[in-house]
């Protein structure tokens, strides 16, 4: 699904990222836009059906997906972060409910990593990619309205799960959860790995989503699920004295990665209606020119400047959001040697990143049904509505006000983001 608008490519990763032995440098990009291609030709009738992934999720299998967005790690597939997060944007421009799958299992990819594991000795991820597990979950606490989350009893040999809780991505059909929970005895946030098979474990499909209908989201209960020792990753501090700046990054991942899925969204959106405006004039022409750009409508002055007008908000996005990957795939590169100060930065960029493109694929894809004369029909028209429907459902869970408040009082005062995010800030 070549584009031809900001950013749409998928370059290889910087070798600076991290080290990718085994696969061929040139031969991700070509599966990845191939995938895409394959996702975009049917969207629109998948999105409309809106059933749970699993031939999406047999099409990431296929291609090798799942194990390459892991980290790079000695004798086994995976790519640096600039290469995971060109894989989100480029598959998320043809269908974005399948990029923000793939982005929660990125970033819970890093779970282990960001708990103190070694890169020479993650045991989860190396496993994980020999049996192409997709991952889903979250390990940050619920939030207020969520109920009381999900709770680790300790028993013999491990412990015992208990709860409910509501997931935005990939819970229908993952392989393994990655979950946060309270340890009961400790009051402690514990990471552990969950295989959804197992007895006592049950998952309800969110069903009449607005937008990302082909997310995988849903609700899991557990009922006295056994989880063994083997099975904690770690646990995850409860506050500013005691977290890392390293792994303090979990959560600005998953920001900066779901920042790709909505700079996706608005990349899809406009090569799709810039294709449909050289076929078709438009349904008025915006300066009432009438008839006199009939032979050739994609010649209207007025459409050229709306078009000109998109194009630079997706650059715009496209390079705040390239420059926070560059800081982020550095800061992951520091690893536990990340300080404070680099941490903030790192925080900042991103923060401005997930606000900047929040606000253009909400301007992009609202625009584009302008353009088309997709705005306000009931049929579907083209099938652009998805775009807007899912940066809809995309940006909702957060408003970028709070994102410019926490840039403004860093610009303004100095002062560090908080090491911890909260509910707000990511799923």
């Amino acid at each position: 699904m070549s584009s031809g608008v900001p950013g749409r490519s998928a370059t290889k990763d910087d070798a600076s990222a991290g080290p990718d032995p085994d696969a061929d440098e040139a031969m991700w990009p070509r599966v990845t836009r191939e995938l895409a291609d394959d996702l975009g030709a049917d969207a629109i009738v998948r999105d409309r059906a809106g059933k749970t992934p699993y031939d999406e999720v047999s099409r990431l299998r296929e291609a090798g997906l799942p194990a390459l967005l892991t980290p790079p790690g000695p004798g086994r597939p995976g790519t640096g972060w600039r290469g995971a997060c060109t894989v989100v944007r480029e598959i998320s421009a043809a269908d974005s409910s399948i990029g923000e799958l793939l982005a929660h299992h990125c970033a819970l990819s890093w779970s282990a990593r960001f708990l103190g594991g070694s890169p020479n000795d993650v045991p989860f991820e190396s496993r994980a990619v020999a049996e192409q597990w997709l991952l889903a979950g979250s390990t940050r606490p619920p939030g207020k309205d969520e109920g009381p989350g999900l709770t680790l009893t300790p028993a013999r040999g491990g412990y015992v799960l208990n709860g409910r809780r509501d997931f935005g991505a990939g819970v229908t059909v993952a392989d393994r959860l990655v979950l946060g929970a309270t340890c009961g005895s400790t009051g402690d946030l514990l990471i552990a790995l969950v295989d959804p098979a197992r007895d006592g474990v049950r998952t309800d499909p969110a069903d009449e989503r607005l937008g990302q209908r082909l997310t995988g989201a849903g609700g899991v209960g557990f009922d006295g699920v056994a989880v063994s020792d083997g099975d904690i990753l770690g646990a995850v501090p409860g506050d500013e004295h005691t977290a890392t700046p390293f792994g303090s990054l979990a959560p600005v991942a998953l920001g900066l990665l779901l920042a790709h899925v909505g700079l996706g969204i608005a990349e899809g959106a406009l090569a799709e209606a810039r294709d449909i405006s050289r076929r078709t004039p438009p349904a008025r022409s915006a300066g009432g020119a009438g008839d006199a750009y009939a032979e050739r409508p994609s010649g209207d002055p007025y459409v050229l400047l709306a078009y000109g007008e998109l194009a630079t908000a997706a650059h715009t996005a496209a390079a705040v959001v390239g420059r926070a990957t560059d800081a982020l795939a550095e800061g992951l590169l520091r690893g536990p040697e990340l300080g404070v100060d680099e941490r903030a930065d790192i925080a900042v960029l991103v923060t401005a990143a997930e606000a900047v493109t929040s606000r253009s694929v909400a301007h992009v894809t609202a625009r584009v049904l302008e353009l088309t004369g997709d705005a306000g029909r009931l049929d579907g028209g083209t099938g652009l509505d998805r775009f807007w429907r899912n940066a809809q459902a995309l940006t909702a869970r957060s408003s970028p006000a709070h994102r410019l408040r926490d840039i403004g009082e860093h610009y303004l005062n100095g002062t560090r983001p908080r090491l911890t995010r909260g509910a707000r800030d990511g799923a």
